[in-house]
């Protein structure tokens, strides 16, 4: 049985991690090398670094600091943000990153995909899908959630697959920073309609909607950030939590 991961995501802008309520409001979250140092310590599996503005101010992702975390960590770091060619995605790779995500970029040139699987392999290529409810379906919307788009996301997510995506970071807008649960039927969607792994982002409020998003939603792995970076939960509770549900996880 495959282990569940437990990523902490970090979200940046102006070179420090905040968190808002759908990608708005944000506020100050800390010092992205030392809240990555620490989630490593805890026992994070992977950690995800995520630029939000870099796209909407199109501008190109801080590596600095992504060479930065990359020291202190060690367990698979992905970057993301403002990701618009096979040369900024080799920059990142060399500046430490294990994987890159494309969101905005991958919907606007989807070639982007399959040159970057051809490039570095899909193990290296994480589709970034920041889905909207819209009827009885989900749209895929870019730019950090500021544009909606006409992609169908069950369509977009298998097309990334086929373009050589090797894992997709499925987050639902409609919950982002809510705390009211991850959306179980957008991750069962997604995740019976490819054959790699779907990373549940998007909601988490409890230890209880947490093991939902594994047990009930299907998710191979779950993307956290406000109850970890405001301490209401930790790596290891989460753990143990899953752990005492059955679900095989890593010490």
């Amino acid at each position: 049985m495959l282990t569940i991961r437990v990523i902490p995501c970090l979200d940046m802008a102006g070179g420090r991690v905040v968190k808002g309520i759908k990608f708005k409001d944000l506020k100050d979250a800390g010092c992205p090398v030392e809240m990555a140092r620490n989630y490593y310590q805890e026992g994070a599996d992977e950690i995800t670094f995520l630029d939000v503005r870099a796209s909407a101010e199109s501008r190109e992702i801080m590596l600095q600091v992504v060479e930065k975390v990359a020291r202190v960590i060690f367990v698979p770091l992905t970057v993301g943000g403002g990701l618009r060619s096979i040369e900024d995605m080799r920059r990142v790779l060399r500046s430490g990153a294990d994987k890159v995500a494309l969101s905005t970029s991958a919907v606007e040139d989807p070639e982007l995909l399959k040159k970057g699987a051809l490039v570095f392999g899909s193990q290296c290529l994480v589709l970034s899908i920041d889905a909207e409810r819209k009827g009885n379906g989900w749209i895929v919307t870019s730019h950090g959630g500021r544009k909606k788009t006409d992609l169908d996301v069950i369509s977009w997510a298998q097309q990334g697959e086929r373009m050589g995506a090797g894992e997709i970071l499925l987050n639902s807008l409609d919950r982002d920073g809510t705390r009211a649960g991850y959306d179980l039927e957008l991750l069962r969607e997604v995740g019976r309609n490819v054959n790699i792994p779907v990373i549940a982002s998007g909601g988490a409020g409890t230890l209880e909607q947490i093991g939902e998003a594994v047990l009930r939603g299907g998710a191979d792995a779950v993307l956290l950030a406000s109850l970890l970076h405001y301490r209401q939960l930790t790596i290891s509770q989460i753990k143990s939590y899953l752990r005492d549900k059955g679900v095989a996880v890593r010490c």
